[in-house]
């Protein structure tokens, strides 16, 4: 049990959503359950910081103003970074169709989820090799 929290304490996930009230519930939802939480606007902003280098799991919106969060992720696996991935959406319809078999995504889940839903998913990410 000690090295759960452990590992929990050192994981970092990354929120990326252009929905301030989003960011900052799942952010105190994280870092309520242990985790290091980092937040980001929008696509760009991430894929502009060390965000991408130190992220152990990436929660992300899809729709999102100017990159969405599918292209943002087809980003970062074409610079070398495959981060276990949670799609959140306010738009099921347009969840990717290609999701349960794609290396590295863990789920896509409609708005609004359980808090439950979503910790269990970061926890799967963080059971995935890398």
């Amino acid at each position: 049990m000690m090295q759960d929290t452990q590992m929990r304490n050192k994981a970092v996930i990354s929120v990326v959503d252009d929905d301030e009230s989003i960011r900052m519930a799942l952010e105190s939802l994280l870092r309520s359950s242990g985790y290091q939480a980092r937040t980001y606007c929008d696509a760009l902003e991430f894929l502009n910081s060390t965000g991408p280098a130190e992220t152990q799991c990436l929660i992300s919106d899809i729709q999102m103003p100017g990159m969405c969060g599918i292209t943002l992720r087809e980003r970062l696996i074409a610079m070398g970074f495959n981060i276990p991935t949670i799609f959140i959406t306010a738009f099921p319809g347009e969840l990717p169709r290609a999701a349960p078999d794609t290396q590295g995504l863990i789920a896509c889940l409609p708005k609004p989820f359980e808090a439950e839903r979503l910790l269990s998913c970061v926890e799967t990410a963080l059971g995935q090799p890398l």
